[in-house]
């Protein structure tokens, strides 16, 4: 019987990402893994967007995962979840530097200090889709545009 690494996978609004789905494979191939999805939010969208993320995985060839809603706050989410007898390493999925709030607060570098484990990371895009609807269109006053708004009645 071969060993079988606990892999904690902290992700959001990346939970269903490319990356984060070909990070997991790969980190499968190395070792037979299981993977724990643990998204940090709250409300129907959290448990909705793990159960798709989830079947995801699953539909990829990921057998060995589970998932679960945690604290808005995803150090407090990871450090509720956390078990040192459980989890082997920590997989933490952010959006690219400039739009994401957990590479702000570093928080990979944090999950590492806190837990005394590896910690790896991928920069992810969310799979969302974005509707688009034209610009309103706007009445032109010359270079006296921004004064516009406070001499238009209403």
């Amino acid at each position: 019987m071969s060993w079988e690494f606990s892999v904690l996978v902290v992700a959001n609004v990346t939970a269903g990402s490319d990356e984060l789905l070909d990070a997991l494979r790969k980190r499968s191939e190395e070792n037979s893994c299981h993977f724990t999805l643990l998204v940090p939010a709250h409300g129907q969208d959290a448990r909705e967007r793990l159960e798709a993320a989830l079947e995801r995985m699953r539909g990829a060839g990921l057998e060995h995962v589970s998932g679960q809603v945690g604290d808005q706050d995803p150090v407090v989410a990871v450090m509720e979840a956390w078990d040192p007898m459980k989890f082997d390493e920590i997989l933490v999925s952010t959006l690219p530097t400039g739009s994401s709030r957990w590479l702000e607060a570093n928080l990979p570098r944090r999950l590492e200090k806190l837990t005394s484990v590896p910690v790896r990371h991928v920069i992810s895009t969310p799979k969302v889709e974005v509707q688009t609807s034209p610009a309103p269109k706007h009445e032109t006053h010359g270079v006296l545009s921004p004064l516009a708004a406070a001499f238009t009645r209403r």
